[in-house]
């Protein structure tokens, strides 16, 4: 498998809305949103990211396989350097080893922008994106119950959490 990152950019916006649509559709167990989206609507979700909230792609064979990015946490100055993370892999990509080389490129633009923590909210259920999230360094912080209730039911989540202490001041 030869899987390459890079940055995204506005004309992956195609490739971002189908792996997030299938999220929603098909397997219910990455997103609490329920509203398909489409390339049009990703693309000022793009461009709002910026240098300062890195986006980054996955690439094999000449197609996007899967998707990273971080968001700001809060709006507040004080929490400026947590990110708020979500990793997305093609459904025909999954457990090929995407997420990992898409969340170590993630957690390296993050360091070089001087994050010092990354967060994300995961279904309880979502045994892979779990182990995939404690391989790669996180640690699980707690469980949010009746976190969000999609599709008329509560979900729990787990709040996943990982330093970078080189960017701690």
């Amino acid at each position: 498998m030869d899987v390459r990152t890079r940055a995204a950019t506005g004309s992956d916006a195609a490739a971002f809305a189908l792996s997030y649509n299938q999220g929603i559709e098909e397997d219910r167990i990455a997103t609490f949103e329920t509203q398909l989206r489409t390339p049009e609507e990703r693309q000022p979700w793009l461009a709002e990211h910026g240098e300062d909230h890195p986006v980054i792609v996955a690439e094999a064979g000449g197609e996007i396989v899967g998707w990273a990015g971080v968001s700001p946490y809060r709006s507040r100055p004080c929490y400026a350097g947590i990110g708020e993370h979500s990793v997305y892999v093609r459904r025909d990509w999954r457990g090929r080893g995407v997420g990992g080389v898409l969340l170590l490129a993630l957690v390296e633009a993050c360091r070089a922008r001087g994050f010092w923590k990354l967060v994300s909210w995961i279904f309880t259920f979502n045994t892979g994106s779990r182990a995939l999230h404690l391989r790669m360094g996180f640690r699980e912080v707690r469980i949010y119950e009746k976190r969000t209730l999609p599709d008329g039911r509560w979900l729990d989540c787990v709040i996943v959490e990982r330093l970078i202490p080189e960017n701690m001041r």
